[in-house]
């Protein structure tokens, strides 16, 4: 079984980029689509995993820097199961309300900047041949 697990946007931003899990979550939390229950329960539920997570940007404001780190992106370990277990009911929202997301699973998540017992921040590898010389 692969030690890592992300959820993500299945598709890109205008940025380009794949926002994970809490992102999608909060940014349709603030959107003001979301039904009255959903959204007391979107706000309990970030309370809680405030508490009981920390954020890896409190514990390292630079390890999402895009200058150091770019394209850095976090990853639960896939061991911390009340970490995934809690991650459900946010998959449950973006799924009520039609946000596509998919889950990736990896043993080799980039190299990492930021670690703690349940998470990772990681760079994603490049390839030479991807990089242009100027």
């Amino acid at each position: 079984m692969p030690r890592f697990v992300r959820f993500q946007s299945a598709v890109p931003n205008r940025h380009g980029r794949f926002p994970g899990i809490f992102a999608l979550t909060n940014r349709l939390g603030r959107s003001c689509k979301l039904s009255a229950a959903d959204h007391e329960w979107w706000k309990q539920a970030n309370a809680k995993a405030t508490a009981a997570y920390p954020d890896p940007s409190t514990r390292d404001p630079r390890c999402y820097d895009p200058e150091l780190n770019p394209g850095a992106r976090s990853w639960f370990k896939s061991d911390a199961t009340h970490l995934l277990d809690m991650c459900q009911g946010y998959l449950r929202l973006l799924d009520r309300y039609g946000v596509a997301w998919v889950e990736l699973r990896t043993d080799h998540p980039g190299t990492v900047v930021y670690e703690d017992p349940d998470q990772v921040v990681a760079v994603p590898y490049t390839h030479a041949a991807d990089v242009t010389a100027p």
